[in-house]
């Protein structure tokens, strides 16, 4: 299964990001395809933060705006949306344990987690930090749409 990073839904809402057009088509790609993928809950938070703070972005996206898009991409029969269980603090501490990240690489790891728990072993992004986190892939957006 295949999980989308905060960058991606990010590319995708903002039509001013120059990735817009590419995290549009594989978001699409994704909602209207038969295999299961992916949404972390932290990634979702973390979208709400970014595009509704008018330091980050302008204009900001109103935040209704912003959950319907989120409701709207969850909505495809196909997505899921992962949720830390019974396994993801014993997951996250090996997580971190293998990578050695702290300070503000603990969020992504915190994705990782919940991704690997849930069988996400590939994550959409454009984030190299991803490549510290062992079992779990990114992929570009590029590599993802020459396939």
């Amino acid at each position: 299964m295949i999980a989308v990073d905060t960058n991606i839904l990010l590319y995708a809402d903002r039509e001013e990001t120059p990735q817009h057009r590419a995290a549009l088509r594989a978001i699409r790609r994704l909602a209207e395809g038969n295999e299961a993928w992916a949404v972390p809950i932290q990634c979702i938070g973390e979208f709400l933060r970014v595009v509704s703070h008018d330091r980050v972005v302008q204009p900001p996206t109103p935040i209704g705006e912003a959950l319907a898009s989120i409701e709207s991409l969850l909505a495809s029969p196909a997505a899921r949306l992962l949720m830390p269980g019974n396994r993801y603090l014993q997951i996250l501490r090996d997580v971190i344990a293998r990578s050695g990240v702290r300070g503000n690489l603990i969020f992504d790891a915190q994705i990782a987690a919940v991704c690997l728990e849930h069988g996400a072993t590939t994550l959409l992004t454009e984030d190299r930090d991803f490549t510290r986190f062992q079992g779990i892939k990114p992929l570009s957006l590029a590599a993802f749409l020459a396939d």
